[in-house]
This record gives C-alpha cells, structure tokens and sequence, in this order.
C-alpha cells in the first residue's frame, strides 16, 4: 500500500529530503500508520485519528523531552516552525524516528522480563509528572466516572434490537448477541457491586494511557521503545497499573496470568509506593469499567469501525472469567511475586 496522496508535501514539511519506500503498517489499531524510509532517514508516519491536533502537538513536545532524560522513546520530527504536527485539510500527521524491535505479549515474557516492564511503568509515571516535561503539575485528585447499571442495560437492549433486525448476521454479530445476554446476566446479579466513590484512591498525576504489549518494542531481552504517546492524561496511577497488567497478561481465552501479574507489580511496587487497599481500589474499578463499557460495540455498530473487533471476545470472556474470581485477581495484584 502507498502512503497518503500529501506525502510529498508532508516529507517537505518534516524536512526528511526524497522518500524511497513506503510501507503500511497494519497493526495499529486506532491511526493509519507508514514505515517511511527518506534521505534523513527512516520514520514512523501517523495520520492522527483519535485525538484532537493540538493535544497531539502537546504529547509530542512532551516525548522529546522525555527521550532526552533516557525514556525509550521515538523522538518527533519537527517543521521548521517547531511543529511536530502537519495539517493537510483536515487530516494531521505527525512523524517519529523509527525502531527496530518487535512486540512481545505479556504471556511470552520470563518473570525477570515482566518485573522490568513493571518497573519501567512506574518509571514513566515518575518521570511524567517532572516538571521537565512541560506538563502542569497535577493537584486535584482526578474524579472517576461510575456508570450506572442502567445505563448499561440500556446500551445493551439498544445493541439487541438492533441485531435482531439483521437478516443475515456475521459471525461477530452472532457472538456479540450471546456475549450481551451474557452481560445483562452479569449485570443484572452484580449491580449493587459497583464503585461507591468518585474518588479514586491512591497516587495519581500524568499517565502514559495505553501502555501494554502493541506499544512495546523489544530487542532480545532489551526494551527499546515505548511507543503511541496519543493518551498522555492525568488518572490514578493504580489504574494504568491494573490495566496494563490485564492487557499484557490475559490470553485469548479470557485468563489472567496471576504469576505474571504479581511479578509486573512487584516491579512497579519498587519505583511507586502503593498500598494493597490502593490497589483493591483500582482492580474494582476496572472491573465495573470493564462490565458498563461495551466500546467495541460502539465502535463496530454505532461507528462502523471495525478495527477493533478482534479484542471484543477475548474481552468478554475474561469479564466472566474474572468476576467468577474476583477474590483471586485482587490477591495476584497485591501479591509479593
């Protein structure tokens, strides 16, 4: 696939001289993205989707400061007006140097591995909320949305009908109608369950917001780059926490690695102080968050995008397969690996 018809008018701004090969990048889930190899170099292109422009050009300034203090981190390519976005129309871009190295799930990694990559998280958190970054210091305790069982329900009877109208339903359709009565189910006995405070406890401040294995390039046993800075936001830190784990160590079939998870956070645990309420805190939030927020849907039937359909099982069933173990998946974050 070729890159995007402005690329020689992106390569002028960006300053990278003649591109020589352009190669699509199919795994990225929410941007389009191109291998980009010029006369500077070879890069990262990225046609900005998800985020507003300007809240991009803040979360790039922020990567190269962060790659001068040693963070494995791409550095931004700049105009000549220090603008590490290009607009085209109403499309932007943005364009870093590229890495070699390749993505490794969570699963595949030895607990020495994994007690590093918790490490660096807390790391990152660390390092974010230096006032050497450019980002405002944080004071006030972020609030946590709690959606209501309703809401939920709502969504869900909303999704049914409308499957029900379909005269010729995919395999997704079909998996995404049994996976929401399984939810309802859910809902429905666990409603009373849900967080009781807007407030979440523990540290907080800026975060990374999307940090697991699709945004980790290793090279051996070396981590290189740490990639897809579009989220940076203040949250809890116990969130980011807890969800990385989740991601980076749940299979397909919807288990979580508890050894792993313990070994991520016996890392994280030695560069941020975090105690085991704190943590409780966090893991039952996400619970609840993952039990009201059926985005995929939102995204495959109310957006017709589509390319997230593939996390939408692997979701669910670690949904069921975690509130049947609630106890359990506390005890492996508060664990001493």
């Amino acid at each position: 696939m070729s890159g995007p018809d402005c690329l020689d008018y992106l390569s002028s701004q960006f300053h990278i001289g003649s591109v020589r090969e352009v190669v699509h990048l199919p795994d990225g889930l929410m941007n389009d993205n191109w291998r980009i190899e010029a006369d500077a170099g070879i890069f990262a292109l990225k046609k900005i989707r998800d985020v507003p422009f300007d809240l991009a050009r803040r979360n790039l300034r922020t990567l190269s400061a962060l790659a001068k203090t040693g963070v494995p981190a791409p550095s931004p390519r700049q105009t000549a007006d220090a603008d590490p976005v290009v607009e085209v129309g109403r499309d932007g871009f943005s364009l870093v140097s590229w890495v070699e190295g390749r993505h490794r799930p969570g699963t595949d990694l030895p607990l020495s591995e994994v007690t590093a990559l918790g490490a660096l998280l807390g790391h990152l958190h660390e390092v974010l909320n230096r006032t050497l970054t450019g980002l405002p210091p944080v004071i006030d305790v972020p609030a946590a949305s709690v959606t209501a069982p309703e809401a939920t329900l709502a969504q869900i009877e909303r999704f049914l009908a409308q499957l029900a109208t379909l005269g010729e339903p995919t395999s997704f359709d079909e998996e995404a109608a049994r996976f929401l009565v399984e939810r309802r189910l859910l809902l429905e006995k666990f409603a009373d369950e849900r967080p009781v405070s807007a407030a979440p406890a523990g540290p907080f401040g800026w975060t990374h917001g999307d940090f697991q294995y699709r945004n980790v390039l290793w090279q051996d046993s070396e981590i290189v780059a740490v990639l897809d800075w579009d989220r940076i936001r203040v949250r809890p830190f116990g969130e980011e926490a807890v969800r990385t784990a989740t991601v980076q160590f749940g299979g397909a079939d919807g288990v979580l690695d508890s050894e792993r998870v313990a070994a991520f956070m016996d890392g994280y645990r030695s560069v941020i102080a975090i105690s085991p309420a704190e943590l409780e805190d966090a893991v039952s939030r996400l619970w609840w968050k993952r039990m009201t927020d059926p985005w995929v849907l939102v995204f495959h039937y109310d957006r017709s995008d589509h390319s997230c359909d593939d996390l939408f099982a692997p979701q669910e069933r670690m949904l069921s397969w975690w509130t049947e173990r609630r106890e359990e998946v506390v005890a492996a974050f508060i664990a001493k690996a």
